[in-house]
């Protein structure tokens, strides 16, 4: 079979798909594996640098539990046997990144807010270690707003038991800097609230975007009291692993929305550093994971 037939054959794999997707994703070093569960684009934030395209509705609407479990155990299998590498999209992945790292929920609106949220990590979870994936983490990319909710403490104890990373945005220091953002009726100090919650029982890794708005990076006194919010979460006995700092990397959803140089956003790595002892890490040209 010529080799475009071959490519054209295990593309069709995954290009059907309507809840899980493969990601070469540099930061993770390696193949993750999303899980949308938000197919129907809503979200509890309003972000002005989100980069989900919700002019145009999504043919999907609601998550279909059997079918997104399914749609995951056969992306494990494709991207385990190697067979992914053989489609044009993975061909030229370099051989260093040709490693599955990890099962991500995120996607395009905030993922606790699925109503079944802990049943759909433990039937993902199940999927993992029937294939004996147990090195494969489970990470949830979330803005942490539903953290105090009962069935998302049942789902982040069940991502605790499977080699589960939490990775919770935090990007600001004030709630006046945070409506700017992230413009949500979700009150700031509840963010906080359930972050040091959280990482309390856990360690979390803080993931923040920062960028020009209107031209204008943050300002020097947000990014001191982004620092002291880190210093109250550990304070508070928060364990935070990592603290990863990048910024716009592709269309946002606002015009007056720009990217900062990546000086600015190393010099922000080294203020949080300096500032909150934490280890903190730039990531430039990504936005998500």
């Amino acid at each position: 079979m010529p080799s475009h037939q071959l490519h054209t054959r295990h593309e069709r794999r995954f290009d059907a798909n309507r809840f899980v997707y493969p990601v070469l994703s540099r930061r993770s070093r390696g193949i993750s594996i999303g899980v949308n569960l938000n197919p129907d684009k809503i979200c509890n934030f309003d972000c002005i640098y989100c980069q989900v395209d919700r002019t145009r509705q999504s043919e999907t609407r609601f998550v279909e539990f059997d079918a997104l479990v399914a749609e995951l155990g056969e992306m494990l299998d494709f991207v385990s046997s190697g067979e992914i590498y053989e489609t044009a999209k993975f061909h030229d992945t370099p051989p260093e990144l040709r490693r599955l790292n990890d099962i991500a929920f995120s996607g395009d609106g905030e993922p606790t807010t699925y109503k079944n949220f802990d049943e759909l990590i433990a039937s993902c979870a199940e999927v993992k270690r029937s294939r004996g994936l147990d090195d494969v983490k489970m990470v949830l990319i979330t803005n942490a707003s539903m953290f105090h909710r009962p069935h998302v403490e049942r789902g982040l104890a069940i991502l605790d038991a499977n080699n589960g990373e939490i990775w919770a945005k935090l990007e600001a220091g004030t709630a006046e800097y945070f409506q700017l953002i992230d413009r949500t009726p979700i009150a700031f100090q509840q963010i906080l609230d359930n972050i040091a919650a959280a990482a309390r029982v856990r360690p979390l890794v803080i993931q923040s975007l920062f960028m020009r708005v209107a031209g204008e990076p943050p300002a020097a006194a947000e990014l001191d009291a982004f620092c002291d919010r880190l210093n109250e979460i550990t304070a508070a006995g928060g364990r935070l692993s990592l603290v990863q700092i990048y910024t716009v990397a592709r269309r946002p959803a606002e015009s007056f929305v720009s990217p900062l140089t990546d000086a600015e956003v190393d010099a922000i790595v080294a203020l949080v550093e300096r500032r909150t002892g934490l280890h903190a890490a730039a990531f430039y040209g990504t936005s998500g994971y």
